[in-house]
């Protein structure tokens, strides 16, 4: 009798695979955690042993998901042909709009003058920005006064008249980089400022060891005898010959015209050779005299 109703519900039982599934799979398939496969229920059947939906669903989900770039391919094809000429005019305008050059010098600044550059600074910016329309801007970082100005004009279309300006603001940054040279070296701002004024005014360096090599106290007894007692000696070169004087260190700055120049290069030359400061005096007179003449 056991055996009998054990072997109806032998045959009754038809086992059934279980499969977990994802909540993603829920949200792709829209289905419940659930369903049972045959016949369509009315509520969901809270058995466990219930099939799994199949495979198929999830492949439908991940294609949908590829298709908005083919769309997106395809909307790319679709725009209009006007959007590449609008960037060739761009580019085109790019090209002819025109171009503004700068030129610009730096001059770097030595230790023991830079006091000096700070208390003056106004005097030579003075003439730098008023006369010859320059840029100037002192680095602190590099330690050195920045000259600037524009090389081209860019509402000039003339080709001589772009030359003539382009040399004419090359000239006057070549002055006000002279000056401020000039200044750097050791030279007096009122005396600077002839370099502005004045074409024919160069200024020329040299060392006494380029004259006569001299080390220790002979060098310095060197430097003492073309400064003289309280200056007397360097002040009467520069009257005789017209030309301003710079003694630092081993180093002589001469400023002047070329023939006035090589004058006072001969009265050094002498004094650091030797010779006796009278004879130079005498020399001195005799050259001043000769340019009174030719006045």
């Amino acid at each position: 009798m056991m055996d009998s109703c054990m072997g109806d519900e032998d045959q009754g039982f038809v086992p059934v695979r279980r499969r977990g599934r994802s909540r993603k799979d829920f949200q792709e398939t829209g289905s419940a955690p659930y369903e049972s496969r045959g016949d369509s229920v009315a509520a969901p059947s809270l058995d466990v042993l219930q099939p799994a939906a199949d495979d198929l669903t999830l492949g439908a989900g991940v294609e949908e998901e590829e298709s908005p770039p083919a769309a997106s391919a395809a909307s790319d094809r679709s725009l209009p042909s006007s959007s590449q000429p609008r960037t060739t005019s761009s580019a085109a305008a790019k090209k002819q709009s025109p171009t503004v050059r700068f030129e610009v010098r730096r001059l770097l600044v030595p230790p023991h003058r830079m006091s000096p550059l700070r208390k003056q600074w106004t005097e030579i910016l003075e003439p730098l920005v008023t006369h010859l329309k320059l840029q100037v801007r002192m680095n602190l970082r590099r330690r050195c006064v920045e000259l600037r100005t524009r090389v081209g004009a860019a509402a000039q279309k003339d080709e001589t008249s772009v030359r003539d300006s382009v040399q004419a603001n090359s000239s006057l940054l070549q002055k006000g980089s002279d000056f401020v040279r000039a200044f750097l070296l050791g030279f007096e701002v009122r005396d600077a400022i002839a370099l502005l004024r004045l074409d024919d005014l160069f200024i020329e360096s040299f060392e006494i060891k380029d004259v006569k090599r001299l080390n220790g106290d002979h060098l310095s007894r060197c430097i003492a005898r073309l400064n003289g007692r309280e200056g007397k000696t360097k002040y009467a070169i520069e009257n005789a010959t017209r030309t301003r004087l710079v003694f630092a260190d081993s180093r002589i700055h001469i400023l002047g015209s070329f023939e006035n120049i090589k004058l006072a290069r001969h009265s050094i030359c002498s004094l650091v050779l030797g010779a006796p400061p009278g004879k130079v005096y005498n020399h001195l007179r005799t050259v001043t005299r000769r340019l009174a003449e030719r006045l």
